[in-house]
């Protein structure tokens, strides 16, 4: 008679989307109160460096908040199993978010240039908007040819292409970097944009093994997790 231990649920906690929320929560809760706690106060002195660009930057502000508070909503299964169309409502208006606010960030760049900011800031801001487009386009692309599985892997890196927002601001405020020359606050922007792609594939992979994970039954048989084989469902916006 065996004695290999009855099978092992992994922790519904250890899910890569519980992780990725936890993460999400703890950057909102530095990033508010450190870098935009100047919109409820009017007399900040940052108001005078926006006052050009301020009707650009509302748009683009209401519409990047609006991508970043709106992705984490489609991880939840629940959410698009028993309410598929207002899922769709809300992955559209993602798709709208990215839509306005990367080209508009990369305008707003460009007018800070003009008003004697560095070319190579405006680079960068091109180049982030462009991926999260590019990202978000192919997603959209996907799935109105009906191909679900490669459409939820794209709108999973279009995602993590819009975290860049707030893992810039960490890391330069953790590190205080963000006191330092434009140069070091690049540095930051790019190393969190060349990794962005990587980090959405790691959680793309990491969802997939454990789905496929074989576990012990009781017999000493070894059988594959419910669900393996299945796509990784993470993203569906469409």
């Amino acid at each position: 008679m065996s004695t290999m231990p009855p099978a092992l649920e992994r922790s519904p906690w250890m899910r890569p989307k519980y992780l990725l929320f936890a993460a999400i929560g703890l950057m909102l809760a530095y990033v508010i109160p450190h870098d935009e706690s100047f919109l409820v106060h009017p007399k900040d002195p940052l108001w005078q460096h926006y006052e050009p660009f301020k009707w650009w930057l509302l748009p683009h502000g209401i519409a990047g908040a609006s991508a970043l508070l709106l992705g984490p909503m489609q991880f939840s299964d629940r959410l698009r199993q028993r309410f598929s169309q207002f899922h769709r409502v809300v992955g559209r208006l993602y798709v709208a978010g990215v839509f306005v606010a990367a080209p508009l960030g990369f305008y707003i760049q460009y007018f800070q240039e003009r008003l004697g900011g560095p070319r190579s800031f405006s680079v960068a801001a091109a180049a982030d908007a462009a991926l999260w487009m590019i990202t978000t386009g192919i997603a959209v692309l996907f799935i109105l040819k009906g191909k679900v599985q490669e459409h939820q892997q794209w709108m999973t890196r279009s995602f993590a292409v819009a975290l860049v927002f707030l893992e810039v601001r960490v890391i330069g405020g953790v590190g205080g970097w963000e006191t330092l020359n434009d140069h070091a606050n690049e540095t930051i922007v790019w190393a969190c944009l060349a990794l962005s792609i990587l980090w959405a594939d790691l959680v793309l992979q990491w969802q997939k093994l454990g789905r496929s994970r074989p576990v012990f039954h009781g017999s000493g048989l070894m059988v594959p997790e419910k669900g393996a084989g299945k796509a990784p469902e993470i993203l569906r916006l469409l």
